[in-house]
């Protein structure tokens, strides 16, 4: 690809670095913020700053956060004896969508995959079985993308938990089998946590 400016090609090769960006597009949106005001671009570049410099983790589910503790885990409208475990923010978000969810989240920070060097030590498992200790929680809900890496992930906590004093329970298999939890549609995703299912893998 031909560039008429070596500052276009340095911000085109920077934008092309975030998924699902070609190079194509990563120009598009180049010239897009040339034709801007610069006070655009400059809110913009104070937005990622301050993104990347200031957000934090909630101490209690582990959510991306601007603060200690997120906006849900703070929350007075929130069943405090509900938590569904999930991947990542993404999911957060996802299951947020729907609407249909008034728990509390538990963010693993991945599944467990050898191939990738992701082991249980690597998640945020202890933290969530800490939680569980404290003695506040009536049922985990197990909402891993159903992949061979989720399931594996879900076997694990529920040989954990089984004898905890709670329900373990996943959603409902309205999510295709091998899909990603945060591509799911909103009526699919809602409908699989409102129909949610008792674990069992014995």
């Amino acid at each position: 690809m031909l560039f008429p400016s070596r500052l276009i090609e340095e911000a085109v090769s920077e934008i092309a670095k975030l998924p699902g960006i070609g190079k194509k597009t990563a120009m598009r949106l180049a010239l897009h913020l040339i034709k801007q005001d610069k006070s655009y671009t400059s809110s913009l570049t104070l937005a990622l700053d301050n993104l990347r410099n200031n957000i934090t983790y909630c101490l209690d589910c582990n959510n991306i956060s601007d603060s200690d503790r997120c906006q849900i885990c703070q929350s007075a409208m929130r069943d405090r004896t509900l938590v569904c475990v999930v991947e990542d923010s993404r999911d957060v978000i996802a299951l947020e969508n729907t609407g249909q969810y008034k728990g509390l989240y538990h963010v693993l920070g991945g599944v467990i995959s050898p191939m990738q060097g992701l082991g249980p030590e690597e998640l945020n498992i202890k933290s969530l079985m800490d939680r569980v200790e404290a003695g506040s929680i009536k049922e985990i809900i197990l909402a891993l993308s159903p992949t061979m890496e989720g399931d594996t992930t879900s076997f694990y906590l529920y040989k954990k938990l089984k004898d905890k004093p709670l329900k373990i329970s996943s959603l409902a298999r309205g999510v295709p089998i091998g899909g990603e939890l945060e591509y799911a549609d909103e009526v699919t995703l809602g409908r699989s946590i409102v129909t949610r299912t008792s674990v069992q893998f014995d």
